[in-house]
């Protein structure tokens, strides 16, 4: 655990207050308002270009708002990565799969906020990269080549790359997506330990049927925030409606 997160409890492991993203004319995230409690998993749903991406990009610093905040452990985006308390996981189709690098370095670049990228790794980074990998169930995979690994095992680098940092929030981006059974439920019960150890976790996601086991809340998104609260509660027939264009029985309009 980092000591910054020894810090007093901000209260909120994660807040959004009135965030305003513009790409050009087109208005991304419209004064989205919210919050996530520590140590819980919270799910981020909504069709594509609801904003979802840009959402978990701005909470991770690397999307500028052109109105509102994000404050993320009590500090702002950029002070929670400096420090390493933010990671974020990408779609795994954002990977150059033929760059010749292998899994053991990709994970090692979770380390770098702690200057494992200016000199040699230490034996804790060896040791940190070496429990995430082995937390994903990769270790036996740690030489070889990203490019050779199943979509699903590439998605699983990711998540030990940000478990290698020793982030205390994380934010996934369509984590499940194109996963077979095995990893989808390698990288479920990975998130429900890492909430059982005071993580917080912020995961967007199109599979509806994960998400109640796995999310105690949920936000529904379509640039701005439709309905928060407990998962059963936001993920109805009638607030999946306004949406995604469907009608309460579940059938596309």
């Amino acid at each position: 655990m980092n000591d910054a997160s020894l810090r007093p409890d901000p209260g909120h492991a994660l807040e959004v207050t009135d965030l305003t993203v513009r790409y050009r004319d087109v208005l991304a995230l419209d004064a989205v308002t919210l919050a996530v409690e520590p140590a819980q998993a919270c799910g981020l749903v909504g069709m594509n270009g609801s904003g979802k991406s840009t959402l978990l990009q701005a909470c991770a610093g690397l999307v500028r708002p052109r109105r509102g905040s994000v404050r993320v452990l009590g500090r702002t985006p950029d002070e929670a990565r400096r420090e390493g308390l933010v990671g974020y996981v990408p779609q795994v189709d954002q990977i150059d799969k033929d760059f010749p690098v292998v899994v053991h370095d990709v994970v090692l670049m979770g380390r770098y906020h702690r200057g494992a990228s200016w000199r040699r790794p230490q034996r804790a980074d060896r040791a940190a990269v070496d429990a995430a990998l082995d937390r994903v169930g990769l270790a036996d995979l740690a030489g070889r080549r990203i490019g050779r690994l199943s979509g699903g095992q590439r998605q699983r680098v990711l998540l030990a790359r940000a478990l290698a940092q020793g982030a205390r929030l994380l934010l996934l981006d369509e984590p499940f997506t194109g996963l077979d059974v095995v990893s989808t439920a390698a990288v479920t019960a990975v998130l429900h330990e890492l909430v059982a150890d005071g993580v917080t976790v912020v995961v967007s996601s199109h599979d509806l049927r994960t998400l109640p086991d796995l999310c105690r809340t949920a936000v529904l998104l379509h640039r701005t925030v439709l309905a928060s609260g407990p998962t059963a509660d936001v993920v109805t027939p009638e607030n999946l409606a306004r949406a995604f264009g469907l009608d309460p029985t579940g059938s596309a309009r």
